[in-house]
């Protein structure tokens, strides 16, 4: 009788660890959260910095819409917090005009942020993430278009731009699970930054019939969408 009540027991014991075997549902689990993420994004780019005309005043310049181009690379501490770093090549324009004269600027980067990732949950079907963290630029060209005077008495803009760049990152996105693994998502979002450095190079005068079109307070704000795929490992 004893022998029969000891093997009761324990089938009692074990038939709950059978069914959640079965229905792949253990109490207390944690869901399984891929370590690492693989993502490529597209980001139109409004930008916005101070230029200051050829009689030294303070103009502000027309949106213009640029874009970034990159890729991110993540590491997902949990299902709700993680760490990415990414590389964007970013082309700003800017355009104002001076004199009656059309310009637009033209400053290229290579920006790397390094954000913290708060998620609603990474593996879920839809997530909602924020992120924020420093960002880091390098120069990697700039120029000057359009109308120009070519009369020796009218002063010609010079865009001199120091070689590297350090802000603040900050946005939120949604990203959609494509699949029912939910290792391939859609993501959607917004990205925005505050540039803490005068990107303006004037450690020298400026030449003869010249000016130097950024002034000293020339920080880049940007603001951007983005659209792209994420892979989960």
């Amino acid at each position: 009788m004893k022998k029969s009540f000891i093997i009761l027991s324990l089938a009692c014991l074990s038939y709950p660890e059978i069914k959640a075997q079965e229905t792949g549902v253990v109490s207390g689990s944690v869901p399984f959260v891929p370590a690492v993420e693989l993502g490529f994004r597209f980001m139109p780019t409004f930008s916005s910095f101070n230029m200051q005309t050829s009689s030294g005043g303070t103009v502000k310049g027309e949106v213009t819409l640029g874009y970034g181009i990159g890729g991110v690379l993540g590491l997902n501490f949990s299902n709700h917090v993680g760490i990415q770093g990414e590389v964007i090549y970013n082309s700003l324009s800017q355009k104002y005009k001076d004199q009656a004269l059309q310009h637009q600027i033209n400053v290229r980067y290579i920006n790397i942020p390094v954000l913290l990732s708060l998620n609603t949950g990474k593996s879920n079907p839809v997530n909602l993430n924020i992120v924020a963290g420093p960002q880091f630029g390098l120069n990697v060209g700039s120029s000057i278009s359009g109308s120009n005077n070519t009369n020796s008495d009218t002063l010609v803009a010079v865009l001199a731009t120091k070689k590297s760049d350090f802000g603040f990152a900050y946005g939120a996105g949604l990203g959609f699970a494509l699949n029912s693994a939910r290792n391939i998502y859609l993501d959607l979002g917004f990205r925005g930054v505050y540039g803490f450095v005068n990107v303006s190079s004037t450690d020298r005068a400026p030449g003869t019939n010249t000016y130097y079109i950024l002034d000293d307070r020339a920080n880049i704000k940007t603001h951007a969408g983005y659209i792209g795929l994420s892979f989960l490992f």
